[in-house]
């Protein structure tokens, strides 16, 4: 398999966490992509019309794009194909996708926020709107905080990898919001799941 991947991109680092997890990044090639949604650069247009990283070649089927997406392929095909469990069956699955789309809506604002600065001209730019992208990931946090902390304390699977990485990615390009403050279990249990060898295999620099 082949993997378009940005080292930067916290999507990706989702993906590549959990093939670690599961023990199976030797399975991977990786292959240099990235873009932005005014310039294509290389991303993997043929593999992914959306021009996104990441996304997977497989030998088997067409290309499978969407981190989500790549996350349960990855998932189910692990163990010989008997599954890894990090989407777990039963009522959890419902609290596991719910806890992975919250990382990944935190990743979506944030994302959207670097774009603000990097693509659109400085006299186009609009201060409200990015602070719009900021309240969601606020009232993220804070619902994990108050709502999703059992889960994220349980058995490991998809949603903690996602919040984890979503996390991470605050911490690398918006690290002077302060996003622990009047967090102490997110934080704490960020602190602890950052120490996990994927985690600090998959560190963007």
């Amino acid at each position: 398999m082949r993997l378009y991947y940005s080292p930067t991109s916290p999507y990706v680092r989702k993906v590549t966490v959990l093939l670690r997890e599961t023990g199976q990044f030797a399975d991977v090639e990786l292959v240099s992509g990235s873009g932005n949604p005014v310039d294509p650069g290389t991303a993997p247009l043929e593999a992914n019309p959306l021009g996104k990283v990441p996304a997977l070649e497989r030998p088997d089927g067409p290309a499978l794009y969407d981190s989500r997406v790549i996350c349960q392929f990855l998932d189910a095909r692990a163990g010989d194909g008997a599954g890894a469990g990090l989407y777990p069956q039963g009522a959890r699955l419902w609290d596991t996708l719910t806890v992975e789309a919250t990382g990944d809506g935190i990743l979506d604002a944030a994302l959207l926020m670097i774009y603000e600065v990097r693509i659109r001209p400085e006299e186009l730019r609009y201060a409200p709107w990015v602070e719009g992208q900021w309240a969601k990931v606020e009232r993220a946090l804070d619902a994990l905080e108050t709502r999703w902390m059992a889960h994220l304390e349980g058995p490991l699977d998809a949603g903690q990898i996602a919040v984890g990485c979503a996390l991470g990615y605050l911490d690398f390009r918006h690290d002077a919001r302060g996003w622990r403050t009047g967090r102490p279990h997110l934080a704490a249990w960020y602190a602890g799941f950052a120490a996990r060898p994927s985690m600090q295999a998959t560190r963007p620099v």
